[in-house]
């Protein structure tokens, strides 16, 4: 069963990004809104699940944001060093 303090608190959250759409752009950038409410839902659930205050903190917004955004993360640091690395008729050359 569901807090009810828990989903008033989401959707107040979920209500405040929708008003405000520049600052869950600035906050998430291209990370799937949906995804982020989700991931949201669940930490403050389990904040409460082990007796903790539901209300997330700036740090757990910090790491749910870090967690949704690592994929892409790591495909941005392969595509640099593609650039970094040139392959020629000669074999790789790095340009460092």
């Amino acid at each position: 069963m569901k807090n009810v303090d828990i989903e008033i608190y989401i959707s107040n959250l979920i209500s405040f990004f929708e008003n405000n759409p520049n600052d869950l752009i600035s906050l998430i950038g291209d990370v799937q809104k949906q995804e982020f409410y989700e991931k949201l839902r669940e930490k403050s659930e389990k904040n409460f699940s082990e007796g903790n205050d539901f209300v997330l903190t700036r740090n757990q917004i910090v790491e749910i944001v870090v967690e949704l955004k690592i994929p892409q993360i790591k495909n941005e640091k392969k595509s640099e060093m593609d650039r970094i690395i040139q392959k020629t008729k000669f074999g790789e050359i790095i340009l460092n």
